[in-house]
């Protein structure tokens, strides 16, 4: 029989025709519930969504005879991924099917705050024939500031010198003198915005990222800047950005996206002349859906057909026994590089990975790839998957060392990783385990623990005194937040002679507010205090 593939969400029907040249029995079924999407799945092998239908646990495990998820652009965040490794599911997007288009909302957005063209055609809807307030300003001859030169941040930089002005663009992970895009300056984040006329951010939404443009950056920000957010939602504080605007600060913001959406109907933006506001367009052109619709048609025909995966975000083009064998080390792995990236003081420029035991008699370069996707996706790359890892590290100058050992020790296998910034100024060590198929972490840096690599973990350095676990717990108790499990390292002698001092891994059910964690550090015995969310 030939391979079932049900399409969840709106697709262009060149998708359709493309499962139906190659063979493949293609059915659509739009905004399926949970309970629907569980009771139709057996026997369905491949899913294709774009971002309304949600894959969940629920509905992974129900379909038996799934081998891979397919999503019709770039973010799987409604992918269960961790539940489709489990079970040996691929999941694939397409990651660069939309990039002129987000690049071209840029510019119109960056353009229309400029002119104010949505405020005059309000104006002239509205009766008035009137020119006061509209005056607006040119774009050439002025600064643009890019924060991020992934795909969409390139592409905006040659749009922008198109039009005559000056780029300045940061990216941390930027390698050598010469730019990637000709004509463009590179600078720090903070003469960035100190200089800049307009700013314009593409990032992903990470820990790191999150309200990147704070209270204090925003009052960086050179007088009557104008800012365009077409990225991500959260990567400004919304609330600072209204006092900014109000206070004249500067002169104008345009939104694509936002922090909740939808937004909810009180947001303070919504009230303003001096915003312009669109509901997630980035990816909204004929052109843009046409070609996701067909690279994700192409692609689950490859892995249904000849087994290779395209832009897998979770498992190379294996074999499904051999992804069952293996998955938990690549969860395990991509695990070990998230907690890696958020421990490091700078962006890791050399890893070296040592595998022992069983896992390193197999064919292991998935592990690799995995801790490769977590240190890049807990940065600044939310879209690096298995094909595109490899590329980015190069692009980013990080190196990659991999050894194997046949004995693991005290373990059936070992995934340990060392990871460092430049001139390693700052190393990491992480390592983990498998037990059934239940990954954990069993080293961090000189402690040995036992932590399972799942949610927000808050790791402290404190003085070792009696009565640390209880001022812990009882900050955390008063704010509502659950502690699963509390792990101490020994204590040891402070290098600063200052009293022996240990460490505690606290494992959390959710994330404490930026608040909580600020109260726990000013607890007298506090020495650091480090969130991290796996």
């Amino acid at each position: 029989m030939a391979p079932r593939v049900l399409v969840c969400d709106e697709l262009s029907p060149a998708a359709l025709e493309i499962f139906r040249a190659r063979g493949l029995e293609a059915e659509v079924r739009l905004g399926l519930s949970e309970d629907e999407l569980v009771a139709v799945v057996p026997g369905v092998e491949a899913l294709v969504v774009r971002s309304a239908t949600k894959i969940t646990r629920r509905v992974i495990e129900a379909a038996t005879d799934l081998r891979v998820v397919g999503r019709a652009g770039v973010g799987v965040d409604n992918v269960d991924t961790e539940s489709a490794t489990e079970k040996g599911v691929v999941v694939m997007n397409t990651p660069t099917g939309n990039t002129t288009s987000a690049a071209e909302l840029t510019v119109a957005l960056l353009l229309a705050l400029a002119r104010h063209v949505p405020r005059a055609d309000r104006v002239v809807r509205s009766g008035t024939w009137s020119k006061k307030g509209l005056t607006g300003t040119e774009v050439a001859g002025k600064r643009l500031g890019i924060i991020g030169l992934g795909r969409i941040g390139r592409a905006v930089a040659k749009r922008a010198l198109g039009l005559e002005m000056s780029v300045v663009a940061t990216d941390p992970f930027l390698q050598g003198n010469a730019p990637p895009v000709a004509g463009i300056d590179v600078v720090d984040l903070d003469t960035l915005l100190a200089t800049s006329d307009f700013v314009t951010l593409h990032l992903p939404l990470a820990d790191a990222t999150k309200n990147l443009l704070s209270r204090e950056r925003l009052a960086a920000m050179k007088k009557g800047a104008r800012l365009v957010n077409a990225a991500r939602g959260g990567l400004v504080d919304e609330a600072a950005l209204v006092d900014a605007l109000e206070s004249g600060h500067l002169a104008g913001a345009a939104f694509d996206v936002f922090a909740e959406e939808p937004p909810p109907k009180t947001h303070p933006l919504f009230a303003r002349d001096d915003v312009v506001l669109t509901p997630h367009l980035g990816a909204s052109s004929e052109e843009a859906q046409h070609a996701v619709a067909v690279d994700i048609a192409r692609q689950i025909a490859d892995f249904l057909l000849d087994g290779v995966a395209h832009n897998a975000v979770n498992a190379p083009a294996v074999s499904a026994q051999t992804l069952r064998e293996i998955a938990p080390y690549v969860l395990l792995a991509e695990k070990i590089g998230s907690l890696l990236a958020q421990l490091a003081s700078g962006p890791i420029r050399k890893i070296e990975l040592t595998v022992s035991g069983e896992i390193a008699r197999v064919d292991h370069r998935h592990v690799s790839l995995a801790l490769l996707c977590g240190i890049l996706k807990a940065g600044i790359d939310e879209d690096a998957n298995f094909v595109s890892a490899p590329v980015i590290a190069r692009e980013r100058g990080i190196r990659v060392l991999e050894s194997s050992e046949e004995d693991a020790h005290s373990w059936q296998s070992l995934v340990k990783v060392r990871a460092s910034t430049r001139g390693g100024e700052d190393t990491h060590v992480v390592a983990g385990a498998v037990f059934g198929r239940e990954p954990r972490i069993v080293r961090i840096d000189d402690l040995h623990v036992d932590l399972e690599p799942r949610g927000p973990i808050l790791i402290t350095l404190h003085a070792d005194v009696p009565g640390v676990v209880g001022m812990l717990g009882t900050v955390l108790g008063q704010e509502k937040v659950n502690i699963r499990r509390i792990e101490l390292g020994p204590a040891s002698q402070g290098r600063d002679g200052g009293g022996r001092t240990a460490r505690g891994f606290l494992t959390l059910d959710e994330m404490p507010a930026p608040a909580v964690v600020a109260k726990i550090a000013a607890l007298p015995p506090m020495k650091t205090v480090k969130l991290v969310r796996l």
